[in-house]
C-alpha cells in the first residue's frame, strides 16, 4: 500500500528524531477497532503493538467477564503498568491499543511516558454496539459498553492527540491516524510538558 509507505516515511522523518520513536495509544471504547488499527499502524511503523488488556490482572478480567465494571482502584495499577511498558519502549518504538477513556486515565500514563500519541478512534453507538455483540470470547461483555460511553472523556486540545473516525474500510482508517499524527510534529517535537 504506496500511501502507508509514504506516510512512514514522513512520520518519522517530522515527527521523530533518529534516536526516538513513535509512543503511541490507541484509545476508545469497546468495539471501535483499538486492537485492528493499533496492530496495521505499528506494521506500518515498524513498532511492538501491544494490547493493554493483556496486562490486566486476573481479578480485573473476571470482574469485566461478570459484567461488572471497573473501579478507578481498579484501573490505578493497570495503567501505571501500562505507562512502564511505554517507558520502557521508548527507544524502540510502540502501538498501545488501550482505552484510556478518561483525562485522569491518560495523565497516569504519560505521567511515566512523556512522549505518548493518543488516537482516539471515534465510531457511532450504534456502529460500536453491533461491534461488540458479534465479539466471541472477548472478557468485555456488551452490556459494559453503555458505561465506557458515559465515561468517555474527548482529548482536551492540549493533550497530544488526534481523533480518527473508523468510518470507512480498514486501510483508510490507518492512513487517516497516521496523516493526523503527522499534523501533530509542527507543535510536539519534545515530550508532552506538565498537565
Amino acid at each position: 500500500m504506496p500511501s502507508f509507505e509514504f506516510a512512514h516515511r514522513s512520520y518519522d522523518e517530522m515527527l521523530h528524531p533518529a534516536h526516538e520513536r513513535p509512543s503511541i495509544v490507541v484509545m476508545g471504547v469497546s468495539g471501535a477497532g483499538k486492537t485492528t488499527t493499533g496492530i496495521l499502524i505499528a506494521d506500518v511503523l515498524g513498532v511492538e503493538f501491544v494490547d493493554a488488556d493483556s496486562l490486566h490482572p486476573q481479578a480485573n478480567r473476571l470482574k469485566m467477564a461478570g459484567g461488572e465494571p471497573l473501579t478507578d482502584e481498579d484501573r490505578w495499577p493497570w495503567l501505571d503498568e501500562v505507562g512502564r511498558a511505554m517507558a520502557l519502549s521508548a527507544n524502540v518504538g510502540i502501538v498501545m491499543a488501550c482505552s484510556a477513556l478518561k483525562r485522569s486515565y491518560r495523565d497516569a500514563i504519560v505521567r511515566l511516558a512523556p512522549s505518548v500519541q493518543f488516537v482516539h478512534l471515534h465510531a457511532p453507538t450504534q456502529l460500536l454496539a453491533a461491534r461488540v455483540e458479534q465479539r466471541a470470547g472477548h472478557f468485555m461483555p456488551s452490556r459494559l459498553l453503555a458505561s465506557q460511553l458515559d465515561a468517555l472523556e474527548v482529548l482536551a486540545s492540549e493533550e497530544c492527540g488526534v481523533e480518527v473516525s473508523v468510518d470507512g474500510p480498514i486501510g483508510d482508517v490507518v492512513a487517516r491516524a497516521i496523516a493526523a499524527l503527522e499534523s501533530l510534529a509542527p507543535h510536539r517535537r519534545g515530550p508532552v510538558g506538565a498537565r
